[in-house]
């Protein structure tokens, strides 16, 4: 498996991400592969924003959608 080092990270960051592996019973390796992981599962911000130009559909202006949801909230 590939190995990452990190350096020059902050004391803090260090002290928090360990707390957080220790409160979950882990390792902090075993913590941060976990996140990672996670991370690397998760869709990108220009992923999503790619995806949405695949979309079709109405399109409305600003001050209509404005209106729209002033509308919902004055229905709750």
């Amino acid at each position: 498996m590939p190995n990452i080092l990190v350096r020059d990270l902050p004391e803090n960051v260090h002290a928090e991400l360990q707390r957080r592996a220790e409160a979950q019973g882990q390792s902090l390796q075993q913590f941060l592969a976990g996140e990672l992981t996670r991370l690397a599962r998760k869709r990108s911000i220009a992923e999503l924003f790619a995806g949405n130009d695949r979309h079709e559909g109405g399109r409305v202006g600003l001050a209509q959608a404005v209106e729209d949801l002033s509308g919902e909230r004055a229905r709750r």
